[in-house]
């Protein structure tokens, strides 16, 4: 799945998927199990639009984590896309992760994502058990345990409670192989890439209503320290939600991403219409979904 090379060096290595319908917590889980962030997160559905890789390396041992957009009913190109993202990402893996929200039914939408899974290998999380009761979670753990899945784990991503025990299951589930990143990568995303996501992260966490899905980042100049995102609405009106009155939310969008960043960085933020971007598929490719 990987066309990155760390040498010749044999350890115990592989791929690890995790899918499940959108806000159960994927990216929370894997930036837990790598131990700083790799994908942003935020508490809006399709944060993520993309695949993420985060890498975990340990003695004898390499894990890639591939983070992936919440499955769910698309009604955009853009939907489509990040479900065709999701779905991708099943193909040549050693291990998938279903993951649950132990704080919201298992229902038609679990069930759903678990169709298009291979359960003789697939490792169903229970996540967010620490929001929920035990009774909760013994429920739905038993109503997941009706798919006859290989294994099942209650664990919190937020807190940290029951995630190595996973990633030891994982890890012993895995067969020799290269490792697929050099020692010192963590995620797949190039440094463009990472300042757009930053970016989004911030506007998703400010913005509201539908706004938040409107809006695409991506990084058009590059000359270190000099860098200028884009920021991609679908109305008029809504870049100027985004600009904020006397350009006070851009600023404050500006700053929080720096302080993410190595200091020094000159970070410039320009927010342009592309009209209904995400129901035209060529412009959702385009912008690199």
């Amino acid at each position: 799945m990987s066309d990155q090379s760390a040498g010749d060096r044999t350890v115990r290595s592989g791929f690890v998927t995790l899918v499940g319908r959108p806000n159960v917590g994927k990216s929370t889980l894997v930036n837990a199990i790598c131990g700083r962030k790799v994908s942003i997160v935020s508490d809006k559905p399709q944060t993520t639009r993309r695949q993420v890789r985060g890498v975990l390396t340990r003695p004898g041992l390499q894990i890639v984590f591939v983070d992936t957009p919440g499955l769910h009913k698309p009604v955009t190109a853009l939907g489509e896309r990040v479900n065709a993202a999701a779905i991708e990402s099943l193909a040549d893996v050693d291990v998938a992760c279903l993951l649950v929200d132990a704080t919201a039914p298992f229902g038609t939408g679990d069930q759903w994502v678990a169709s298009r899974l291979d359960l003789s290998k697939t490792v169903v999380v229970v996540n967010k058990c620490d929001a929920a009761s035990r009774d909760a979670v013994g429920e739905q753990l038993a109503r997941a345990g009706l798919l006859d899945a290989e294994a099942y784990f209650p664990v919190s991503a937020r807190t940290g409670e029951g995630v190595a025990a996973l990633v030891e299951y994982i890890a012993a589930k895995l067969p020799e192989g290269p490792l697929y990143y050099p020692e010192d990568v963590i995620s797949d995303l190039t440094d463009p890439d990472w300042v757009a996501e930053l970016v989004r992260e911030q506007l998703l966490a400010e913005m509201r209503d539908e706004i938040p899905y409107s809006i695409a980042t991506r990084v058009t100049e590059w000359e270190w320290p000099r860098v200028r995102c884009e920021i991609i609405v679908e109305r008029e009106s809504q870049k100027g939600m985004v600009i904020g009155k006397g350009g006070a939310m851009v600023k404050k969008v500006r700053e929080r991403v720096r302080r993410q960043l190595p200091p020094g960085i000159v970070l410039e933020l320009k927010v342009k219409v592309d009209k209904d971007w995400q129901r035209r598929p060529d412009r959702v490719q385009q912008l690199g979904y």
